[in-house]
């Protein structure tokens, strides 16, 4: 059933709430015919995917879910083309996991250097944890995590959907990714690579995906001997986006690449930019506009704000440079350059540095059909940018949910937009919105 919401405490210009429903934390909602499919982040129930009808927008109506398989997962992403969906499975605690790789070879280093075993306290001073964590981390050490991977369901009934097959990959698995009705363009670890790649399948064929190639950047591939430029897992595809012949990606801390796939077999970088440094938030996504602007071909970016604020940070983040919405001229791929920037202040929003949130900027829409930008901008809310002048893009309209349920500040996640321009908000905390623009 839909909530009956009163908008007395969001904060809202050229915009208007038509519903709310109260659900859990997600990581993505996708708009496909009459459904919304959110995939959920980490939770106690076990709440994998929800498949919501939204043919009559001021009434949503759940109409199922799918529970995950196994406990040590999430699945917060979906899409869906035709009768597939396809979502991803992850592994949970991800940072716990990574000291416990990182547990072995600690010991054996303490080992050499104290002449005996470490205690716990040393290893996780070396670790930068607390003394009681050590015991997690021996256990998340031996279950090896081994569920990474995508799920594809037939869909053709929303009400009933059916599993078809799970397609393994490797290390935490899988986080976004795009698809179309013949190819998945997975974002996801593999044995012998360190931090995620991209493996196009050929899902032509749901019961039984074919890896058709890779593609990553050089000092990826530990197997192949290269060596990363960088520390840990901060360059590595966040996931691509295809339209035409061509994949646009956001890399994290390696900033965005151009990927021709006129042979898909063969994946080539024609095009890369970083602006890390000085930027200090990762690059999340890239897509190229489908149409020209003042006859230039642009793109546009948008970083995550991958820092969460709380009490003992708020003055040290002072002066920090939130993540945010980037406009490109994409004109020569191989000399692509930036024209603007978007930036919401911290004034804008009521709840802009509520400990335990983030503020800036996340993800926009997956597709364009003017020059309206719809971007997820955690307590920030929803902006919505018009970029018909591509050096000075200019706010035409917002939505801030307010705080529910206990929750401290809203985080608006992500969104999308389908083909009546309503605009479909979820929260990482809780909540599921149907917006109209009125601008």
């Amino acid at each position: 059933m839909a909530s009956e919401y009163r908008d007395g405490a969001s904060v809202t210009r050229n915009t208007r709430r038509i519903s709310h429903l109260d659900l859990g934390g997600a990581g993505q909602v996708y708009v496909y015919g009459d459904h919304a499919y959110v995939g959920h982040l980490p939770n106690k129930e076990g709440l994998g995917t929800s498949i919501i009808n939204v043919a009559d927008p001021t009434n949503p109506k759940l109409v199922s879910t799918i529970m995950l398989s196994d406990n040590a997962s999430h699945s917060h992403k979906a899409r869906v083309i035709g009768d597939v969906m396809i979502v991803n499975n992850e592994r949970n605690s991800q940072g716990i996991g990574r000291k416990a790789e990182q547990l072995p070879p600690m010991r054996a280093h303490l080992r050499d250097m104290l002449g005996r075993d470490a205690t716990d306290a040393e290893l996780a001073e070396k670790l930068g944890l607390k003394e009681k964590d050590i015991s997690r981390l021996e256990k998340a050490d031996q279950d090896k995590y081994e569920e990474g991977g995508f799920k594809l369901y037939n869909v053709s009934d929303p009400s009933r959907p059916v599993f078809i097959s799970h397609v393994k990959t490797g290390g935490i698995g899988v986080h976004r990714y795009d698809m179309d009705e013949n190819y998945a363009y997975i974002s996801t670890e593999m044995d012998g690579y360190i931090g995620n790649i991209l493996v196009i399948y050929d899902i032509r064929n749901p019961a039984s995906p074919t890896e058709v190639s890779r593609w990553w950047m050089p000092g990826q591939h530990l197997a192949g001997g290269e060596i990363p430029t960088w520390e840990g897992r901060k360059n590595r595809l966040h996931h691509a986006m295809r339209q035409g012949d061509t994949l646009w990606a956001g890399c994290w801390h390696a900033g965005l690449r151009i990927i021709d796939i006129s042979d898909i077999t063969k994946p080539t970088t024609i095009g890369e930019y970083s602006y890390h440094p000085p930027f200090p938030e990762p690059s999340h996504t890239f897509m190229g506009v489908p149409f020209q602007i003042g006859g230039r071909d642009i793109a546009i970016a948008i970083d995550e704000e991958d820092q969460y604020y709380s009490a003992e940070e708020a003055e040290v983040r002072r002066g920090r440079p939130h993540a945010n919405l980037w406009v490109f001229d994409v004109t020569d791929p191989a000399h692509m350059q930036p024209l603007s920037i978007y930036q919401v202040s911290e004034a804008d929003s009521p709840w802009s540095q509520v400990p335990g949130t983030r503020f800036g900027a996340h993800q926009f829409q997956e597709h364009m059909k003017d020059t309206l930008v719809y971007s997820a901008w955690f307590s920030g809310g929803l902006r919505i940018v018009d970029i018909a002048d591509p050096l000075a893009p200019r706010e035409t309209g917002y939505f801030i949910p307010e705080p529910v349920n206990g929750h401290p500040a809203p985080q608006t996640n992500d969104l999308d937009v389908d083909q009546r321009g309503l605009v479909y908000l979820v929260d990482r905390f809780n909540g599921f919105d149907i917006i109209e623009y009125t601008g």
